[in-house]
């Protein structure tokens, strides 16, 4: 009897499981709220320098398109604006100056953000793209931190800690006084957004039997899906960043306390040693799962025997290095460890969904639609996945998705409905990129995925418009290619553990045979996007 048997036996996908996932789906619903809030909280309002209304013509000069300069002011009253009969020569040159007496916001989008709480325009402007990218970093160390430590301290532990930490710190970031507090608090919230989404699978993938899983990783990228439409509507009723930011946060303190509740995942317990709590798990899950008889029959002796196997393939350590350790490693290895498929998906998926404002459009509406198309998107990968292949689902995406990324660069920035169809499109192909490459490959990267997303900044557009969309663009196009030079995994047999694995290859092995090398007790395979 293996493990996956006992699971069969005290239920299978029973009313333990299914309480489990929903549980755990649900905080996921607001994930996407702190991945994506700064497109709200820092949003940015039309501004200008600060002069009162009746002197604003003849103190501030305009754009090309009429509107008041955003960073500048004529250094004296240009009193001949007020003649109507003036004429102007195209030479002539005013001297102006940077904003001394701060800026005046249009308050109509939003009325209060971090930008005209704290000034950051002008000179100022890349702070704001630096709070983003402290959050991704912190992104980062949490799958890289929290990830280890849930094998060693267990997933409950972890996922009831990173519950109240993203609580803490996400309802303290809307009472931070300045700044740079503001800035700790997000990364915070970005390591706890890892150690909840990692965990949340890990605790999932582990309680409910194999033919089940891909069930719930779609049950849980859908619910990230859904996390999308809420923010849209939450930021569409708040309009003032505190109360917004307090709003995603509280509901994590919910989620802390009903989280105590949880099971240990009784495969983690076994693995590190705990067989005495592991069998009071299973017998828990049995008497919810209306299979009180085939629990009581479950001993010590019994989950023993049936993680003998599993126990002795993970008696020793191992690292990142045993997967170069052999040459039949290195060759199944070296194409997932260096494929830039996830790469060019995450950095354009999070530069379309953090980048809003630049479409020109209804912030609030282009958030619901930018989740909305995430649902179909999703479904089409999974069926051409099973029908027709993973390398092709995915190169055909991600190729889709940087040609309408490019196509932009050609419609006129008036033309915002075009424009925006082109982004929803690239960016629902993106996410269906999202869905192939966890059926690809391990599910390791999740956060180094997220650490490479986000805008550019301002000061990249100044120099070359299009540059963002040149490199959103040609990145997953490029990837696309690559992609059609990696070996198909459909319906191979994957090797579970690094036991299992090769010891020794053949050049036509290695570019035929790749395959995914997943870890066996964190699994870590299912992403929320």
């Amino acid at each position: 009897m293996t493990f996956a048997d006992i699971l069969d036996n005290v239920g299978g996908m029973g009313r333990f499981q299914r309480m489990m996932v929903s549980f755990l789906a649900i905080p996921l619903l607001m994930l996407a709220s702190h991945n994506l809030l700064q497109n709200f909280t820092a949003g940015i309002p039309q501004h200008h320098c600060q002069i009162p209304d009746q002197l604003l013509r003849i103190s501030i000069p305009t754009d090309t398109n009429r509107r008041p300069e955003q960073c500048r002011r004529f250094v004296a009253p240009e009193w001949r604006f007020l003649d109507p009969n003036a004429t102007l020569s195209n030479e002539t040159v005013f001297d102006t100056e940077a904003c001394e007496d701060g800026w005046t916001y249009d308050r109509s989008l939003f009325s209060n953000t971090i930008v005209s709480e704290w000034n950051l325009v002008c000179e100022s402007r890349s702070l704001r793209q630096m709070a983003q990218s402290l959050y991704m970093a912190g992104v980062l160390i949490g799958s890289l931190l929290i990830g280890n430590l849930s094998d060693r301290f267990g997933r409950k532990s972890l996922i009831i800690w990173c519950y109240l930490q993203m609580g803490v710190a996400g309802a303290g970031t809307a009472f931070t006084p300045n700044f740079t507090i503001y800035c700790i608090l997000r990364f915070l919230c970005g390591m706890a957004m890892s150690g909840i989404s990692l965990n949340s699978v890990s605790l999932c993938m582990e309680w409910i039997p194999s033919k089940y899983r891909a069930i719930v990783g779609t049950t849980n990228g859908y619910s990230y899906t859904t996390g999308q439409f809420i923010l849209a509507g939450v930021a569409y009723l708040i309009r003032d960043w505190r109360w917004l930011q307090l709003a995603v946060s509280l509901p994590f303190f919910v989620f802390f306390l009903y989280s105590w509740f949880f099971v240990e995942s009784a495969r983690w317990l076994a693995i590190s040693g705990n067989h005495e709590k592991a069998v009071q798990g299973l017998k828990k899950a049995a008497w919810i799962n209306g299979k009180k008889g085939e629990g009581n029959k479950l001993s010590v002796e019994v989950l023993k025997g049936s993680m003998q196997t599993e126990s002795s393939s993970t008696k020793s350590r191992h690292s990142m290095a045993d997967l170069v350790r052999t040459p039949g490693m290195r060759c199944q290895s070296f194409p997932i460890l260096s494929s830039p498929s996830r790469f060019a998906t995450s950095f354009a998926y999070y530069g379309l969904a953090m980048d809003l404002q630049n479409f020109n459009f209804n912030i609030y509406l282009a958030q619901l639609v930018f989740g909305i198309v995430d649902i179909p998107s999703k479904f089409i990968s999974v069926i051409t996945i099973m029908y027709v292949g993973r390398r092709f689902s995915q190169a055909l995406s991600l190729i889709m998705a940087g040609v309408c990324i490019l196509a932009n660069i050609f419609v006129p920035q008036d033309l915002s409905t075009l424009r925006m169809i082109f982004a929803v499109v690239g960016k629902g192909s993106l996410a269906a990129s999202f869905n192939c490459a966890i059926w690809n490959g391990s599910g390791g990267n999740h956060g180094s995925d997220r650490e490479h997303g986000g805008p550019l900044g301002e000061d990249e557009r100044e120099f070359f418009p299009s540059l963002p969309l040149i490199i959103y663009g040609a990145a997953p196009i490029l990837s696309g290619i690559v992609t059609c030079f990696l070996p198909e995994t459909r319906n191979m047999p994957l090797p579970e553990t690094i036991e299992q694995g090769p010891k020794k290859s053949s050049p036509s092995r290695c570019v035929l045979q790749s395959r995914c090398i997943g870890p066996q007790p964190h699994n870590r395979e299912t992403s929320l996007i």
